[in-house]
């Protein structure tokens, strides 16, 4: 049976030492993402890709109870400034191990073992689904499509995150 769709509200942030509003491409086309699956833009930010800056701005976000999930997009390869999971999973209740696997998985049809070098990362924190993911364009439509735009359709079986999402707020 189908269900009517829920609208989920959502929190975008890009992650980058060089990004603004003008040029931020990954922001903008997971704005445009979250907008077609009928989803709610609460807020969109750019941060920098410093650790402290960046536990600031998600836990400001998880502290929210407007916000359900936040899109992070840059800061989860390799490099000396790359932070993006190091700051974020300190603030997860809990950890979805699958979706880096997953996110993974789906990356090597298009990069092969350079996919290896992504550090995606899912979790929970206050009731907040987080997903990070890499800054390019093409991992942002993967992640969203493949994975992420499903767990937030409550329609999506057997199960979703949408459907679990009141239950959150109980832990």
């Amino acid at each position: 049976m189908t269900q009517e769709h829920v609208s989920m509200p959502c929190a975008v942030l890009t992650v980058s030492d060089t990004r603004t509003p003008k040029d931020d491409t990954s922001g903008d086309l997971l704005e445009t993402l979250v907008s077609e699956a009928g989803h709610t833009l609460i807020e969109r930010t750019i941060c920098k890709d410093n650790v402290y800056q960046l536990r600031a701005v998600v836990s400001d976000w998880i502290a929210r109870e407007d916000i359900e999930v936040i899109l992070t997009t840059g800061g989860t390869g390799f490099t000396g400034r790359d932070n993006t999971p190091e700051a974020l999973t300190p603030l997860f209740d809990k950890t979805i191990l699958g979706f880096g696997e997953l996110f993974r998985q789906l990356s090597w049809e298009d990069i092969g073992s350079s996919t290896i070098q992504s550090r995606a990362v899912g979790g929970l924190a206050n009731a907040t689904l987080i997903f990070a993911l890499p800054g390019s364009n093409n991992a942002v439509r993967t992640g969203w499509e493949q994975i992420i735009r499903n767990q937030l359709d409550i329609n999506n079986k057997p199960c979703n995150f949408a459907e679990l999402s009141p239950r959150f707020r109980e832990m």
